[in-house]
């Protein structure tokens, strides 16, 4: 009996938890909706458009920082600063080498935190090696075929090594996220790449100017931050469940 009150108990608790962190998410979700509302394809670069683009990942980091505490500065919420003043950056064409180095550093924060002891790492099987070593030959393979563009573009001379590196940075992020076996955190990760992808495809005119391109972008990309956020919050969770545990 006391085995079935206490997984009731539990079942209780996890339902409490993730009502209340859906409430305290709920100002990305109106920020990320007004950013949606108020985009046009027209829309003139201006501070207050660079504001509603960056503030939803300030929102998030908030939001996170709110669970975790100040354990999570040098990692997710770091890297969601970092990602605000990214968005911040791009939304001025001559800025996106600045936009591209936050999100470079976005990248770091997110695969230092993959490491750390709050995620325990997922046993690597010929399975999971296998996945990194699709991630790195897929990074590998679309830095070649989009080469021939990066030299055609403006700046080419701190494009062709610096999208080479973010490529690297954002390849090993998505593989230590295979590490952390956690599903959000895993998915956050490539979805984060799809996001990237469709970016770079559109900024260096590899394909032809897509009609909802800047949508998908977008999309993906507030997708991918959120799930890396609720990640993050879980992974901190189970630690305190599993420290609470050893202690009992």
């Amino acid at each position: 009996m006391d085995i079935l009150e206490t997984d009731a108990y539990d079942r209780r608790q996890r339902r409490n938890t993730s009502c209340a962190l859906f409430f305290s998410l709920l100002p990305f979700f109106l920020s990320t909706a007004l950013y949606f509302y108020l985009w046009t394809p027209d829309i003139p670069s201006s501070i207050t458009n660079a504001g509603v683009k960056s503030a939803p990942a300030l929102l998030l980091a908030a939001a996170v920082l709110s669970w975790n505490g100040g354990q999570s500065v040098l990692g997710v919420v770091g890297g969601l600063v970092f990602s605000a003043v990214g968005d911040f950056c791009l939304v001025w064409p001559e800025l996106f080498l600045h936009g591209m180095g936050a999100f470079a550093v976005a990248h770091l924060l997110y695969s230092f935190t993959f490491l750390s002891s709050r995620y325990t790492a997922y046993s690597s099987s010929s399975w999971t090696r296998f996945l990194y070593l699709i991630l790195f030959l897929f990074g590998g393979a679309f830095y070649i075929y989009l080469y021939p563009f990066l030299q055609k573009a403006p700046n080419s001379d701190l494009l062709v090594p610096g999208v080479g590196v973010y490529i690297l940075l954002i390849v090993v992020m998505g593989t230590l996220a295979i590490r952390t076996g956690r599903t959000s955190t895993l998915l956050g990760s490539l979805i984060f790449m799809v996001s990237d992808l469709s970016l770079a495809l559109q900024v260096f005119k590899v394909t032809a100017p897509m009609e909802h391109g800047h949508l998908v972008v977008m999309v993906t990309y507030y997708l991918a931050q959120l799930l890396i956020a609720v990640g993050d919050v879980r992974a901190v969770e189970s630690k305190d469940d599993f420290a609470k545990w050893k202690r009992s």
